[in-house]
């Protein structure tokens, strides 16, 4: 997809078209708390009480457990944005004590989404907050070694499986890619193991180790998955957008690169309308209860790529970026082309 930058006039129209949506409000903030936490509180306690019963009805309840879980980390998410309250004090705050439940330090993943953010799409400017994609000619230039490296990583079983458990159970508690000058962050991090460790002993004390871990860790797990999921087909997708800094746009990448994920009623609200992710990364000052009402009233924003949810399996085998055609590719779309 070759595009020429939106002129100015053209961002002028656009930012005074979403202006009237920017930031929160507080009676819709306070509800999405309430309809998220005191359900997840819930069905927790029934998975809690279900062990005596049946584990596979543990199970069965983890799955609307961690659709709760998910919910909550889009109110962490529209926080670390400043979107959810007026107040700073309020939103790092919830942010936080969400953040342990999600075993994500709410500091430091502001950071590094607000970097996502600022360069989503901007092959220059890879490395915090993305799915790693390179492009064919970079592929090309590795060893042997390194191209079976990144097949491995791009492996759905690994992106999907092992990198949600990683991400979150390991790599969260020290973050060794971050610079140690981030201080805030690196607070965040150290505070927030605390307090999980802190809730680990509660647990431990009160309904015992065992039994807190066989209802929290496949919650953990499938929340994690899916929230993995979620963000990979938003920006996932064959005709994206890729350009190195020089041609590079906010405004494309955010209408070009970030897909209109359309799921069915009951998971969007879950998932905070986040699947709406065109009009997020067009302001993320946006909050989630407000995405889809800016995406249906404003069809200038259609031209977004859009994703339906049955379609999505399709996506989960693109891993280059091919320069040429602008467009991601698969493993076997390279080795095709190159036989031919």
């Amino acid at each position: 997809m070759s595009l020429a930058k939106p002129d100015r006039e053209t961002i002028e129209r656009w930012n005074r078209i979403l202006e009237p949506y920017l930031g929160a409000d507080t009676r819709r903030s306070v509800t999405q708390i309430l309809t998220s936490v005191i359900p997840f509180a819930v069905l927790w306690y029934l998975a809690y009480l279900s062990l005596s019963v049946s584990y596979w009805l543990t199970l069965l309840l983890v799955i609307p457990t961690s659709g709760f879980l998910i919910r909550m980390f889009i109110i962490q998410h529209d926080c670390g944005h400043g979107s959810f309250f007026k107040s700073r004090t309020a939103r790092d705050w919830v942010g936080r004590c969400i953040g342990v439940l999600l075993l994500t330090p709410y500091d430091y993943w502001k950071r590094t989404h607000a970097y996502h953010h600022a360069h989503s799409g901007d092959l220059d400017f890879r490395g915090f907050g993305d799915v790693d994609t390179y492009t064919v000619a970079e592929y090309l230039s590795w060893p042997k070694s390194k191209r079976i490296r990144y097949r491995l990583y791009r492996h759905p079983l690994v992106l999907f499986g092992v990198a949600p458990f990683y991400q979150f159970f390991i790599k969260h508690r020290f973050p060794a890619d971050i610079p140690r000058r981030w201080k805030t962050a690196w607070r965040s991090v150290w505070w927030t193991n605390l307090a999980i460790v802190g809730v680990v002993a509660l647990m431990w004390a009160t309904i015992g180790i065992k039994n807190f871990l066989l209802v929290q860790v496949p919650v953990t797990m499938l929340a994690s998955t899916i929230g993995v999921w979620m963000f990979y087909v938003q920006h996932q997708y064959e005709d994206t957008y890729w350009h190195w800094h020089e041609k590079w746009d906010y405004y494309d990448a955010s209408l070009y690169g970030s897909s209109y994920l359309v799921l069915p009623k009951a998971l969007q609200w879950l998932s905070g309308n986040i699947g709406v992710h065109h009009v997020h990364h067009m302001s993320a000052r946006i909050p989630n209860y407000k995405l889809q009402q800016v995406h249906d009233e404003n069809p200038e924003f259609h031209v977004v790529a859009k994703v339906r949810f049955r379609d999505t399996l399709k996506l989960i085998n693109l891993a280059l970026w091919d320069e040429e055609n602008r467009r991601l590719i698969r493993f076997r779309d390279l080795k095709a082309r190159r036989a031919a």
